[in-house]
């Protein structure tokens, strides 16, 4: 991540821990730092999705590039809203600052899984990551393919 964009994210962070919690109708304060991290998560989960979808065969990787990159603009965007819509945007950015996947982060994924999904907001909150992981890594590329 650039410096610059580093620093802002911490100077929002300790702004933010500073000040007292803004009641829910002032959420979306941190949607400006949010929709600055956009290209960078794209290009990660990009990265992620063709580096998981060609399980390492050189070949694959190309032809995945584009349809990753396509891929990663709609979860972007839901990471982004959820993050926002949950409330937890400090928590979020507070974990990526210090490089982790913590309880905020779990909890924006799977809200987004969830309406990935078409399924209610909270329906996976219960559920262990690891085990979606599981149950969604299990079925085969062509089946879950419109």
């Amino acid at each position: 991540m650039a410096k610059p964009l580093r620093i802002l994210m911490l100077l929002t962070a300790a702004t933010a821990l500073l000040l007292p919690q803004p009641p829910p109708a002032r959420a979306g304060l941190l949607r400006p730092v949010l929709m600055l991290l956009r290209p960078q998560l794209e290009n990660q989960l990009t990265r992620v999705c063709v580096e998981t979808a060609s399980a390492g065969r050189a070949d694959l990787e190309k032809s995945l590039l584009d349809p990753c990159r396509k891929l990663a603009v709609p979860t972007s965007k839901c990471l982004i809203e959820e993050t926002d819509n949950s409330g937890r945007s400090l928590g979020v950015l507070t974990e990526m600052v210090s490089g982790r996947f913590g309880d905020d982060s779990e909890a924006v994924v799977k809200r987004c899984l969830a309406r990935m999904f078409g399924l209610p907001t909270d329906s996976l909150r219960d559920m262990p990551l690891r085990e979606l992981g599981k149950r969604f890594g299990s079925f085969g590329l062509q089946e879950v393919a419109p």
